[in-house]
């Protein structure tokens, strides 16, 4: 099977960011990009989803994390599509549920081409506090940006009534590892494209 693995450089006047991602790895990951709350849900990411992932990310953070965090997913988006090639063989669909706690998050996912994310379900009535000033509101820019880069279906729901923002997406990047690493795995069975069009764009 040829090397699923790529290296993606973004300069913007806001960020650069260098990223190497194996798709078929073993979960090890070396990530900086000044956000530190991020860095480590990248690892739990990579580590459940199997992905080997070094992240280098210099962003505008004195003003705010905003562009850091956005173009980080931008970055990954392309990595993972890039990696990914024309998709031969892929079973393109999966999804995992992980609990943590008194919170159980479900992620499905679907790589089709179209890339949808309308946000995470489930979390209009909780409270929840911050960590190093990361809000679900940077979660949600997070996901979009992977979500309409790569070009996949993305859907998170939480159930959970836990007010702490760690205990409620350390499941989210753990399910998110485990279905996209179900996604991207090769069928055998599959002979071309998992599409009855012949193509995912």
């Amino acid at each position: 099977m040829k090397e699923r693995k790529t290296t993606i450089k973004r300069i913007t006047k806001e960020t650069d960011i260098t990223m190497k991602l194996n798709i078929d790895g073993a979960g090890k990951s070396r990530i900086s990009t000044g956000i530190g709350f991020l860095d480590h849900m990248l690892e739990l990411f990579a580590f459940h989803g199997l992905f080997d992932l070094d992240i280098i990310a210099k962003g505008d953070l004195k003003v705010d994390m905003h562009h850091t965090n956005e173009d980080i997913g931008i970055v990954l988006g392309d990595a993972f599509k890039k990696a990914l090639g024309d998709k031969t063989g892929i079973v393109r669909a999966g999804s995992f549920s992980w609990t943590m706690e008194d919170v159980v998050a479900t992620v499905v996912v679907d790589i089709s081409g179209r890339g949808f994310f309308t946000g995470i379900a489930g979390i209009k009535n909780l409270s929840i506090n911050q960590e190093e000033g990361y809000t679900f509101e940077y979660a949600n820019h997070f996901f979009e940006s992977f979500a309409k880069r790569l070009g996949f279906d993305l859907s998170i729901k939480l159930e959970s009534n836990n007010p702490d923002i760690h205990t409620n997406l350390e499941p989210v990047f753990k399910a998110l590892g485990k279905a996209l690493d179900l996604a991207s795995q090769i069928d055998p069975r599959r002979k071309g494209v998992p599409s009855t069009k012949g193509i995912i764009d």
